[in-house]
């Protein structure tokens, strides 16, 4: 970002002097109105070029902000931070809650489960008889082999909630949560996969982008 802004100065200046010398040059031996007038020619070529050099700083600097995370976004969650670990078991008996369920615990977080930038996770602490997460036939397509955990970020390649892949895998988000995921981008958001340790058979899909998690399933390869 510095050489190209160093850069960019440079052509500011240069372009100033050019411009300046090579219209100075035309505008001598003329009448006082239209000197006027190439005057005015000078400022505005002068502001032209300076406005389009402007821009270029602008569309440089911008994407390198984003990829130094942004700051905070949705009420204090970290963009871009993936949670060390999963949600910690939840202990006692299964408690849906009311119906629907609101998942704004603080002003301006999402409506959806989330995760807070300390590692706690919103939204699971239902209990392990929670019955929005009983399967019939719990791991019916086997286990993900894939990496799971922080270090293991894979790219959404396609499908939608009720059918998803990366990497050659393929999992669906639990019914009840699919409205939860209206705004993520099935073919480019990044998603952190983690063990769900209440309810058989499901996983946790982590968006990276949103800092929101979803329940899902499995599917094959």
């Amino acid at each position: 970002m510095g050489s190209h802004q160093a850069t960019l100065e440079e052509d500011v200046t240069l372009l100033n002097g050019q411009t300046s010398s090579s219209l100075t040059g035309q505008t001598s031996g003329l009448p006082q109105g239209q000197l006027g007038r190439k005057s005015n020619i000078v400022e505005e070529a002068q502001m032209n070029k300076l406005v389009g050099i402007l821009t270029v700083l602008l569309m440089i600097s911008v994407p390198a902000f984003a990829q130094r995370g942004g700051g905070k976004d949705r009420g204090g969650q970290e963009q871009g931070h993936i949670p060390a670990h999963g949600p910690a078991r939840t202990t006692g008996e299964a408690h849906p809650g009311p119906e629907p369920r609101d998942y704004r615990d603080a002003g301006g977080h999402p409506n959806a489960p989330h995760v807070h930038a300390d590692g706690k996770w919103i939204g699971h602490d239902t209990g392990r008889g929670d019955p929005h997460y009983h399967l019939d036939h719990p791991w019916e397509h086997g286990r993900f082999s894939g990496g799971i955990g922080r270090g293991h970020v894979w790219r959404l390649a396609g499908g939608g909630p009720d059918r998803f892949w990366f990497g050659g895998f393929y999992f669906s988000v639990a019914p009840y949560e699919v409205g939860f995921c209206n705004d993520w981008l099935w073919d480019s958001d990044q998603i952190v996969i983690y063990d769900d340790p209440d309810h058989v058979g499901w996983y946790l899909a982590f968006n990276v982008r949103l800092g929101t998690y979803a329940h899902v399933v499995f599917m094959g390869r």
